[in-house]
């Protein structure tokens, strides 16, 4: 699989660590009054979706920057490609 890194351009996903779901990115507030039960859906409780889905990619053995890969997991498609710090500071203006 390839992931064209916004950056560098193509790459071989070997180069890559998967963490998981983007959703990630969205740490939950740990002053809030549910604090403990947001953590723990944070922490444990995933959707397993078949088709688009968001997650997060480490290019571990290149730049070390982390990405926002939209993936089809049926067909391992790559839609798009995107840094992380860049969702991430869109989500902090949108809130």
């Amino acid at each position: 699989m390839i992931i064209n890194h916004p950056l560098l351009g193509p790459r071989d996903a070997q180069e890559f660590t998967f963490l998981g779901d983007a959703s990630l990115i969205d740490r939950p507030d740990w002053e809030a009054e549910n604090a403990a039960e947001q953590f723990y859906e944070y922490a444990y409780l995933r959707d397993n979706p078949a088709g688009l889905h968001r997650e997060l990619w480490f290019h571990e053995t290149g730049d070390r920057s982390w990405l926002v890969v939209t993936r089809n997991t049926l067909t391992h498609e790559i839609t798009d490609v995107e840094m992380a710090s860049d969702v991430a500071r869109s989500k902090g203006r949108s809130k």
